[in-house]
């Protein structure tokens, strides 16, 4: 797929890939091979019917096509971005075993981007079942919540989406960068969420300002499904971690994502810290924007500092190899023992020479330090991209929800908790996943939670 240029992006926020022409898009599209048992779909977390929709445009219909894709996927655009494709639909994918998969993803976007580029009286709109007169609550705007909101909203009930931010779409808006995710087409996508009765109301911490049992009650919800996710940062617990020039990866990227810091002072109210020399300590997707961004923001230096090789990296490849040829120094096998400074500002990272030992019982091979080996790496700035946990508010916001032992919400297979009518799914049950399984867990709630309504109703 065509994208600029590594010393174009290295210093703009502009989307890196354009997306595929029509031509571009039949020709990939051509090089699927309808197959009769589509193992592709099988691969799919919300069961895309994946053959129909290329078929749709190999035929030129790409209205269907559309169509085809909003009967599983409300966010065709979103996700033909930023899900890992390569490890679900196209790993699945018969031509995978001979090395090139289809571009599933890449295909998934050129129709959602189509659907976009209408006015939205015009854009494909799922059928609505006949109002049931039963309200739902939504607590978060992420995807889980994105997804279910549009499920229920399709199966007659009123839906309305409560967002602690001032904008919607939980780790889509606040997360994931301009450049991998324009915010213009994930406000396109919600905006078609409210199109079909979905109410958003915003700057509202479930918690502080209601409880779950609130809206229950006197709010008159008739069941509550929380998607609240998990973005509460998790430190190392490393001597350093409170001089300045430290930051979490959450509030490094929320600052420029949501706050779009980088246009600060010009166009956006939130400064953010610009570093020259910045390590990025992590090895996920978050790590990559991260490290990414501080690019964009003018670092001469960035550093990804990771305790493992590049073959165990969660990245995707894609944002690995994009992170790579925009100048990011991959610093392989170490792990930092100390953050250090003067004068109350970041300095540097003393660190860990690792190895890896032999495989374990499930193949996993465990990093461990190598004695006498620790080395320097100079830095004014260091963001942690190390995993993120719960936020504790969930009890104040659900009292009586059952937690595992690390505050996770349990739930049964469909997304059902020890509390009547409460729903939940997406990371804030199973810890940080992807986009898609978050919204695949939303929509299996959904329906859960309308047989649990009509069941009720009927009782």
């Amino acid at each position: 797929m065509p994208e600029r240029s590594p010393e174009q992006r290295r210093s703009s926020f502009d989307e890196v890939a354009f997306g595929y022409s029509a031509d571009e898009a039949l020709a990939e599209a051509n090089r699927c091979l309808q197959c009769p048992n589509p193992t592709c779909q099988q691969g799919c977390p919300v069961n895309i019917d994946i053959r129909e929709f290329i078929g749709a445009i190999i035929e030129g219909d790409l209205t269907r096509g559309v169509s085809v894709l909003k009967e599983r996927n409300a966010l065709p655009a979103v996700c033909g971005r930023v899900c890992p494709q390569e490890e679900q639909c196209e790993a699945s994918c018969v031509l995978a075993k001979k090395g090139e998969p289809v571009a599933i993803g890449r295909l998934e976007r050129f129709l959602g981007d189509t659907d976009l580029a209408c006015e939205l009286d015009h854009r494909c709109v799922p059928e609505v079942a006949a109002p049931s007169g039963m309200r739902c609550a939504v607590v978060g705007s992420g995807p889980a919540g994105l997804a279910c909101a549009g499920e229920l909203a399709k199966l007659g009930h009123g839906v309305t989406i409560f967002e602690s931010l001032h904008a919607p779409g939980g780790v889509l808006t606040y997360g994931i960068p301009e450049f991998r995710l324009p915010k213009a087409i994930v406000a396109a996508e919600i905006e078609m969420l409210s199109s079909v009765g979905v109410e958003i109301v915003t700057d509202t911490v479930v918690g502080q300002l209601t409880t779950v049992p609130e809206l229950l009650g006197e709010e008159g919800f008739d069941a509550v499904f929380v998607g609240s996710g998990a973005g509460l940062p998790v430190f190392m617990g490393i001597p350093g971690e409170n001089f300045n020039g430290v930051f979490s990866a959450n509030e490094f990227l929320t600052r420029v994502n949501l706050m779009r810091a980088y246009e600060f002072p010009s166009k956006a109210d939130t400064p953010v810290a610009r570093g020259r020399k910045v390590a990025v300590i992590g090895g996920g997707n978050v790590a990559m924007d991260a490290a990414r961004t501080a690019l964009r923001l003018g670092a001469e230096e960035v550093f990804l500092v990771y305790r493992r090789t590049q073959d165990e990296m969660p990245a995707r490849k894609e944002e690995v190899h994009h992170a790579k040829e925009e100048g990011v120094e991959f610093k392989m096998l170490c792990s930092p023992a100390e953050i250090v400074g003067r004068d109350g500002f970041v300095t540097g990272i003393v660190a860990n020479r690792m190895e890896l030992s032999e495989p374990d019982e499930s193949g996993r091979r465990a990093p461990v330090c190598v004695l006498g080996a620790d080395f320097s790496i100079e830095c004014d700035t260091v963001i942690i991209a190390v995993g993120t946990r719960p936020n504790p508010l969930l009890k104040a916001a659900a009292p009586g929800i059952e937690l595992s032992r690390r505050g996770y919400v349990l739930t049964d297979e469909e997304g059902a908790t020890n509390l009547p009518g409460v729903f939940s799914g997406g990371d804030i049950v199973t810890g940080s996943a992807t986009v898609i399984l978050a919204m695949g867990a939303g929509k299996t709630s959904a329906r859960a939670m309308d047989r649990w309504l009509r069941e009720r109703a009927t009782s």
